[in-house]
């Protein structure tokens, strides 16, 4: 098994214009994961090019027949084409533990401006359908993936807030009754709950997370798992797109129990299978190999298994200043 890392960066500082439309969308994460890849690959072909002997393009190729040195790349001009650097040079590869970071990442110049004092940071980890159902590996993906994040932001201690998205859950409905009563039917209490005290609980006890909430949970399903957890949320995020007011009893229970509640705009499947193999595709990043030829990159099953979110702002400014996502999957 190969694990995948992907990475937008900062998407704040990128200087890009990213889309987001109304309501619930992952157009965010993916247009930015674009960007992330098609600069590497342009930023990585000036070094492959320094390889150049008289003038050649010197271009190797892996055993699975994925070509890793420069070509030319049209910039939405047939006429307008512009060098970009293959796989080999843009990416890069832990061989230790089989994972391979898609684009590869400068942690050098990954830090904050200002003290960590200074900031409000808020992450959020989305566990996908795809997710694996066991609770050990997604205690090991939250750990995972709060540890590229405090490294991604100069190698902070902790984060201010962690928000935990699950599998099947949303805020839909024709009025704000209906979503909620919908809404406590919806994912897998034990799922969730031994998830939480596994991978969730811990971090806190660890002192990385002042703070932890969830997302998508109305009021029976914010109530039973209350009960059910040691360390409660005390924010629960909620998706109000297609209802227009907070269900009064939702209202009424985060005041008794003193949890903040948030409007949000993300997608609970953010990064659909299907998706993320068109992003690392031959059409896409180059990483994948062609499934009718089974050639020019890697080949097997790819699922990805989790998404995580982090935002830092300046508390005295209300200025986000670093933004970004990391996207944990796995090549079977």
């Amino acid at each position: 098994m190969t694990k995948l890392i992907l990475s937008t960066g900062n998407i704040v500082s990128g200087g890009h214009s990213i889309v987001r439309k109304p309501g619930a969308s992952n157009l965010e994460l993916i247009n930015s994961l674009k960007v992330s890849f098609q600069d590497a690959q342009l930023d990585y072909a000036d070094e492959v090019e320094n390889l150049n002997v008289n003038g050649t393009t010197k271009t190797t190729t892996t055993t699975n027949g994925s070509s890793n040195g420069v070509h030319e790349a049209t910039n939405g001009d047939s006429n307008t084409t512009s060098p970009v650097a293959g796989p080999l040079y843009w990416t890069a590869q832990d061989q230790k533990n089989e994972t391979i970071f898609v684009p590869r990442i400068d942690w050098e110049t990954a830090a904050l401006s200002e003290e960590r004092s200074q900031y409000d940071i808020t992450v959020k980890i989305f566990f996908l359908p795809t997710t694996t159902p066991d609770v050990s590996r997604r205690a090991q993906y939250t750990t995972e993936a709060m540890e590229l994040v405090l490294k991604e932001l100069g190698g902070i201690s902790d984060v201010d807030l962690l928000v935990v998205s699950f599998p099947g859950m949303s805020f839909d409905g024709d009025c704000e009754w209906e979503a909620d009563k919908l809404n406590a039917s919806q994912g897998d209490d034990e799922s969730e709950i031994a998830t939480w005290q596994a991978a969730v609980e811990e971090l806190h006890r660890q002192g990385l997370v002042k703070r932890l909430g969830i997302s998508e949970f109305g009021t029976e399903k914010l109530a039973r798992f209350i009960k059910r957890v040691a360390i409660p949320p005390v924010v629960d995020q909620i998706n109000l797109k297609n209802c227009c007011n907070v269900p009064p009893p939702l209202a009424t229970l985060a005041k008794e129990q003193n949890v903040e509640l948030l409007v949000h705009s993300d997608c609970t499947d953010i990064l659909p299978e299907g998706t993320l193999r068109e992003l690392l595709g031959p059409q896409g990043a180059g990483l994948l190999a062609d499934p009718a030829t089974g050639s020019g990159g890697l080949t097997g099953n790819l699922t990805p298994q989790w998404v995580i979110k982090y935002t830092a702002v300046v508390k005295n400014r209300g200025v986000i200043e670093n933004k970004g996502y990391f996207a944990g999957a796995e090549l079977n």
